[in-house]
């Protein structure tokens, strides 16, 4: 007897478990936590009230822990200032601070702002050379034990530590069969990740609040690093193709790379580094980064809609433009809905053009219409829980679609008292 399909499932790669808190706000990551969402702001951060407005945008768009930049002593000197901004309008999102060259500096001469953060970003490649690399990241780790903070130790390839570089190409070149450039290149990557998270804990730092990247431009190369990665260490991992690029190329890329390390396992917290488009808001990033990971099922949160491409069936764009209303609807209403209906981020609407897949998709949706393609009746049958609920008819579709969709939101998941 022929063998069932089995459901494909990502499961998880076992890592430790990180807490990344701001008062009461706790995230998790890493262990049996979901998949995190991160993003960065691209405003001056000694702007204090522009970053802060930025985070906020970033927190509602569903961005869990929110990365600063904060390279000089002005931009310091606004953290403290930043939360307190956030905290005032209610935004609690872990504030991350990113540093380079400096940081050693930046958290032992503003104390206000290392306690201000949640968790330091360290490159090991900008720390410092020779005697000073291990004295100034030492400085760093000092400070997240003295505040306890995590850390996130990020490799990146454009700035990797150019001596460990120079060793592991000098160990290559006595190698029977040396390995080619690239190949190298990627054991640095994992070696810095690996050797600078076992200084840390030398120095006194929990191994469970050290998190690791090693960030790439390459789809392939990305890949091929966090499989080693994965196999060499338990601590979570951050994901992210750096420099992923604009528009199409930038999300296309980091789908391909993110999806298929998730659907291996691989990856605790994301971040899609996207190139913003002239006008694009910053918080498409956040957007994309939790398509990807509700598109693998990991997680919901936002409700999906379903819509068909369209075709020589349909007789115009009512579908498309419907599907966009209510899509843009649902996410306008998520940062009030998350709190009053739980469970809404799970609602599936379907939207399609015509009777070909209209009514069986509606059918599989909670809510769906089938609205009249080319030659069919004026008329578009609403289901609801797979039951032909209702059939619409006239100019006014679209606003009593929404109403039942409303409707229904109100019904099924609000809270019992």
């Amino acid at each position: 007897m022929q063998a069932p399909i089995p459901f494909s499932k990502p499961v998880r790669h076992h890592s430790l478990q990180a807490r990344i808190s701001w008062g009461e706000q706790v995230v998790t990551v890493g262990g049996d936590a979901p998949v995190r969402v991160q993003s960065m702001t691209n405003t001056d951060t000694a702007d204090a009230i522009g970053t802060a407005i930025q985070v906020k945008e970033l927190a509602l768009a569903g961005s869990e822990l929110v990365r600063i930049t904060v390279d000089t002593p002005e931009s310091a000197k606004a953290v403290p200032y930043i939360r307190e901004q956030l905290d005032k309008m209610g935004v609690h999102v872990p504030l991350i601070g990113d540093f380079h060259y400096n940081g050693h500096r930046l958290l032992t001469e503003f104390p206000d702002c290392a306690k201000a953060l949640s968790k330091y970003r360290i490159n090991p490649g900008n720390v410092g050379k020779g005697d000073k690399h291990d004295k100034q990241f030492a400085q760093m780790i000092e400070a997240a034990i003295r505040y306890n903070k995590a850390v996130r130790i990020g490799v990146n390839w454009g700035s990797l530590d150019q001596e460990l570089l120079a060793r592991l190409m000098d160990e290559n070149a006595s190698r029977a069969t040396p390995w080619d450039a690239k190949q190298v290149m990627y054991q640095a990557l994992v070696t810095s990740a690996l050797e600078s998270a076992e200084l840390a804990e030398r120095l006194g730092l929990a191994r469970e609040q050290i998190i690791l990247s090693c960030k790439m431009s390459g789809v392939q190369d990305l890949i091929a690093v966090y499989r080693e990665l994965a196999r060499s260490t338990n601590h979570p991992l951050h994901l992210g193709l750096t420099e992923a690029g604009m528009g199409t190329k930038g999300t296309a890329a980091s789908s391909v790379a993110l999806g298929v390390l998730l659907q291996e396992g691989i990856g605790d917290t994301i971040r899609v580094s996207l190139t913003p488009q002239p006008g694009e808001a910053r918080t498409q990033e956040v957007l994309i980064a939790t398509e990807i990971i509700q598109a693998l099922g990991l997680r919901s949160f936002v409700p999906s809609v379903t819509a068909c491409p369209g075709c020589g069936r349909t007789t115009s764009t009512t579908f498309q433009e419907l599907a966009m209303q209510i899509d843009d609807y649902l996410r306008y209403q998520m940062p009030v809905w998350r709190k009053q209906f739980p469970g809404v981020e799970n609602l599936k609407v379907a939207v399609m053009g015509c009777i070909v897949n209209g009514p069986g998709e509606s059918k599989h949706a909670d809510i769906g219409i089938s609205l009249p393609g080319n030659g069919e009746a004026p008329a578009a049958p609403v289901f609801i829980d797979g039951e032909k609920a209702i059939t619409l008819r006239g100019d006014n579709i679209a606003k009593e679609f929404h109403d039942i969709v409303e409707n229904y939101v109100h019904k099924k998941y609000a809270v019992k008292a």
